[in-house]
């Protein structure tokens, strides 16, 4: 059972890292001006540098029952917890929990440390 909640906790992660990229190339960005274009560009990449991160977090909780260490479960979950417990965090503030994606990244910490 812990080794499920660990995989859907993954797999949620990677979920919303794709939903994170598409609906920032579809919304952020095709509403937003920003100049110089170099900028606009840094921007976007740096955004989907956090859509890429994401997508290996998942990848690293859906392998971790897979993997013969107990302290690389550990650690697995431990940073990725605190990571997407921070973006869960950070979305709901700027957010004012208005946006679905801080109840998202909450399921991803909550089944990543059910899991462990």
């Amino acid at each position: 059972m812990r080794d499920l909640l660990l995989q859907s906790s993954g797999l949620a992660a990677i979920v919303l890292a794709l939903i994170h990229g598409v609906l920032g190339e579809t919304k952020v960005f095709a509403r937003a001006s920003i100049e110089p274009a170099r900028l606009r560009t840094l921007i976007r990449l740096v955004w989907q540098a956090g859509t890429v991160a994401w997508i290996g977090g998942g990848v690293l909780l859906l392998v971790a029952p897979r993997l013969e260490s107990s302290l690389a479960r550990h650690w697995i979950v431990a940073t990725l917890a605190i990571v997407f417990g921070f973006a869960a965090l950070a979305n709901a503030f700027a957010m004012r929990g208005r946006h679905f994606g801080w109840v998202g990244m909450g399921a991803v910490v909550a089944l990543a440390v059910a899991g462990y």
